[in-house]
């Protein structure tokens, strides 16, 4: 026996990706519905690879009733409407969304992370899913923590477009494209030219010059791995099409050395260890794309702090940042208290 499973906003780049991780997992299905606005009504979509075909459903005439799990991947807009319907009507919401991470009765989930924290979804039947580059680097930072306990960790960032939708792909094709015949090139998505570019700058400043992204990659830690973790983030957009990139700097309360963390990761859930010091032997972006690890490079010691080291993190964001991460939650759900499949 399987659990009906919807997932709305199935048309966008997480949506697809999350009906193409549910077949990839096998995750015990008894029916299947993709779910959008009513511009995509109608429409056929398939079921990652498979061939198999979802006719799209219109939102606004969609009952949850009966159904076991809702997968949002529709923005905060539609998701404030429907998803309160749809954990009303007894679906249990894992919402990719910003709007219920930072709500104290809306469990925060990164399986490898912080799974007995699902136990609070019958609060609101609703779970969230973490920031795309906060997911990835709480996997990392988790059995490090648990090992020599973090105090304070100091990140850069290198995101990808593709976190800012199928617009931010399509600009930096088009831009890029312009660059190289000499057409007029414009700035839509992006406040400034992103093509051969990198931008400082991702969602919206804050009165003490962060950015919202910077402000949530603190926040999200805190609330799924330790309070008492000091954490600053720099947020950077550059012209990659997917796969977000972490520079980590990492202080530590106990001692550890680079060779233990090696052995730590290596063994860690989630995270693929890649890290010799040699050509070629760390992970870029373009090597992570379709695969569900958290990949691990360059660690080393930081000598210029006691306990310090720092990792280079890479991770395809649709997947670690998004859709898989949502099926993982889906999967914990299942086992812990739906118990269908």
């Amino acid at each position: 026996m399987g659990y009906k499973v919807a997932v709305v906003g199935a048309t966008g780049n997480v949506g697809r990706e999350m009906l193409t991780i549910l077949s990839e997992r096998e995750f015990p299905i008894d029916e299947l519905a993709a779910v959008a606005s009513s511009r995509s009504q109608g429409t056929e979509i398939e079921i990652g690879d498979t061939g198999k075909m979802l006719k799209v459903q219109n939102i606004d005439h969609f009952d949850f009733s009966g159904w076991d799990m809702a997968l949002f991947a529709a923005g905060s807009g539609p998701t404030k409407e429907y998803a309160p319907k749809a954990a009303a009507a007894g679906c249990v919401v894992i919402d990719n969304s910003s709007l219920y991470r930072m709500d104290p009765d809306v469990p925060l989930i990164v399986p490898e992370v912080n799974p007995d924290a699902i136990e609070g979804y019958k609060a609101r039947n609703i779970i969230a899913n973490p920031n795309c580059s906060t997911a990835q680097m709480v996997v990392a930072l988790k059995p490090l923590h648990d090992a020599a306990k973090i105090k304070r960790v100091v990140v850069s960032t290198y995101q990808s477009v593709s976190g800012a939708g199928k617009g931010g792909m399509d600009e930096l094709f088009e831009q890029s494209r312009a660059i190289f015949v000499g057409d007029p090139k414009e700035n839509q998505v992006f406040t400034k030219q992103i093509a051969f570019n990198v931008i400082p700058h991702i969602d919206v400043f804050l009165d003490d010059g962060s950015t919202k992204e910077e402000w949530k990659m603190v926040v999200e830690t805190k609330k799924i791995l330790d309070p008492k973790i000091k954490l600053t983030a720099t947020c950077v957009r550059v012209p990659v099409f997917v796969g977000h990139s972490e520079a980590i700097n990492i202080e530590f309360e106990n001692e550890i050395s680079a060779k233990q963390a090696q052995e730590i990761l290596r063994e860690a859930p989630g995270i693929m260890l890649v890290d010799k010091r040699e050509d070629e032997g760390y992970t870029t972006p373009v090597e992570c794309v379709g695969d569900s690890a958290t990949y691990i490079s360059r660690v080393r010691e930081d000598p210029t702090v006691d306990n310090g080291l720092i990792i280079w993190c890479v991770s395809d964001n649709l997947r670690k940042g998004a859709a898989l991460n949502a099926v993982q939650i889906a999967e914990l759900l299942g086992r812990k208290h739906l118990q269908k499949g």
